[in-house]
């Protein structure tokens, strides 16, 4: 399972969240977010399901499908 970072985005700005929101909201540290975001760490299967919670979205909504 591979983070859509273009969707993510999408996704947080409906949620009118920032890159320090997101952490908060799905309990996951700043720098993690960063280190997504920039593709240095991949995300888990249970981390996304925290983002996607925290966005109210489901994980598909954020993932890339094929």
């Amino acid at each position: 399972m591979k983070v859509d970072f273009q969707k993510l985005q999408i996704a947080m700005a409906n949620a009118c969240m920032n890159k320090g929101d997101l952490a908060t909201a799905a309990g996951i540290s700043r720098i993690s977010i960063s280190k997504y975001f920039s593709e240095t760490r991949t995300p888990s299967p249970k981390t996304i399901g925290k983002i996607a919670k925290a966005l109210n979205v489901p994980v598909t909504e954020i993932i890339e499908t094929k």
